[in-house]
């Protein structure tokens, strides 16, 4: 589990694998107002519903439409390389590379003690939390090797990003029925903070770059630099209990 000033996550739920369409929805979403979406083939096998080009990082520049108003929540779990004053370089398990720029307001954990930055160094894990946007994180807290957890998934492995190469069309867990694509507003915050932590706990890999709250309760968390998955969904007791594409 992470550290005692955050809930503990446990990942639960009976996996269930169903095919899925042939479309994805790319989701526009804004802070305290309801999101809305676009559809757009998922043929293109994009990393994070990228609009152009296969970016792993999700990073639209051409005619997709973003997948949000601007950066917001998020973070990202793997191991630090290229450590230096104001920042270093995070590299998921699914070999997506992270930009880490640290401020003076960042705070550091190493294990669940308090730490400074000189706790990240080259090669150490790390959880970072905080703004992302697309493949840069602006830290608000960084855990250096956080400690083990017994979260699960609901079913599923991660899938490394490929250029070119279609994600998986499936759906594992519970999906919360109200969901639809688009809908919801962006969380921020504590509640984004355990939404993360909970997502990338059960699905490491990717890249969080929004957390969406829904009309019921729950989260629906994106996930960016993978094919799979890219929806992962978080109840409001901030258990993992489904994902899909």
């Amino acid at each position: 589990m992470f550290s005692s000033k955050r809930s503990k996550v446990i990942a639960t739920g009976t996996a269930a694998i169903v095919l899925a369409g042939g479309s994805y929805g790319i989701v526009t979403a804004t802070s305290g107002s309801a999101a809305t979406s676009t559809v757009s083939s998922s043929s293109s096998g994009l990393g994070g519903g990228s609009g152009t080009g296969g970016l792993a990082g999700g990073s639209r520049t051409g005619s997709g439409s973003n997948a949000r108003s601007g950066p917001a929540a998020g973070g990202s779990i793997g191991t630090a390389s290229s450590v230096s004053t104001s920042g270093f370089t995070l590299t998921t398990s699914a070999g997506q590379k992270v930009t880490i720029k640290e401020a003076s307001s960042t705070t550091y954990e190493q294990g669940t003690s308090p730490a400074s930055a000189s706790a990240v160094t080259d090669g150490t894990p790390v959880l970072v939390l905080g703004t992302t946007d697309s493949t840069t994180i602006t830290a608000t807290e960084v855990i250096v090797s956080p400690p083990a957890s017994s979260t699960s998934n609901p079913g599923g492995q991660v899938i490394a990003f490929s250029k070119g190469t279609q994600g998986a069309a499936e759906q594992v867990g519970t999906i919360p029925s109200d969901y639809t694509q688009g809908s919801g507003t962006l969380a921020s915050g504590t509640t984004a903070d355990k939404a993360t932590e909970a997502a990338l706990t059960a699905y490491p890999g990717g890249v969080v770059d929004r957390v969406v709250e829904l009309g019921n309760g729950d989260y629906e968390v994106h996930y960016i630099g993978v094919n799979w998955p890219h929806h992962i969904f978080v109840n409001s007791s901030f258990q993992v209990i489904g994902a899909n594409s």
